[in-house]
């Protein structure tokens, strides 16, 4: 009796042992199960993202052909006008005699130009340049007369680039010009004090337009150009620029 007594402890304890094995047993289970899932919760999650990325990816390609479409509307309703119209101011660098220095001269320019194919058109372009001459002491005391001159010329002009913002094209006119050398000079003849005589010239002139375009109808316009004249028998040649405003109308 005493010996059940000794031991009666010994099995309870050992009872309670084997019952919370099994109990953390089954907590364990639920725990390596829940880790064993979780990899497969990322699966889902990295496909959505891509998704969003490739409905992202179509939405800008979407913006940019619309903004492409836009672009290609605007130049052709630019480029597509038959005529041409410009008028502004002038600058160019001249020889007022042979023996004389070169000097500034300043003025107008306008024209017009008719689109007859595409790109390439026909221009006709007037011009004036007004400036004041240095001469020689001479016995007229004549020092700083005034002079002008007049440019009447046409030739093809041709389209280079044409973009939404700017536009290059290029010109080659000839015609003739009529230089008054005597303005200044109270009626004494122009080569008594080193100036060419009155007279008419062969003009030829090259240029390099920019064209910003304000709107499809509406430009400003810088033309560098050269100006070949011929006054005296002898051949000046002419640097300067043309700038202003280009209107266009007539479109097709």
């Amino acid at each position: 009796m005493a010996l059940a007594l000794w031991l009666a402890p010994a099995l309870v304890c050992a009872q309670t042992t084997t019952q919370q094995q099994p109990d953390q047993q089954t907590e364990q289970q639920p725990a390596q199960t829940q880790t064993q899932t979780a990899p497969s919760t990322e699966i889902p999650a990295t496909e959505g993202t891509q998704e969003r990325a490739e409905v992202l990816r179509q939405a800008q390609l979407r913006v940019k052909a619309r903004r492409k479409l836009r672009v290609q509307q605007i130049i052709q309703d630019t480029y597509t006008h038959k005529y041409e119209t410009y008028f502004g101011g002038g600058y160019l660098r001249f020889r007022p005699g042979s023996t004389l220095q070169h000097i500034n001269e300043g003025g107008w320019n306008v024209g017009v130009t008719d689109y007859l194919k595409g790109k390439i058109g026909v221009t006709a372009d007037f011009r004036g340049y007004y400036g004041t001459t240095w001469t020689y002491i001479n016995q007229y005391q004549i020092f700083s007369p005034s002079i002008s001159q007049y440019t009447f010329m046409a030739g093809p002009t041709v389209r280079f680039f044409e973009g939404q913002h700017w536009g290059w094209s290029g010109h080659v006119l000839a015609g003739v010009g009529h230089g008054n050398f005597d303005t200044g000079t109270g009626g004494l003849p122009a080569s008594y004090i080193g100036l060419y005589s009155n007279g008419n010239s062969v003009n030829v002139t090259a240029g390099a337009s920019v064209d910003y375009n304000l709107g499809p109808g509406l430009a400003i316009r810088l033309t560098p150009n050269y100006l070949m004249t011929r006054y005296g028998s002898e051949t000046q040649n002419n640097l300067g620029f043309t700038s202003g405003i280009v209107y266009r109308f007539g479109r097709q």
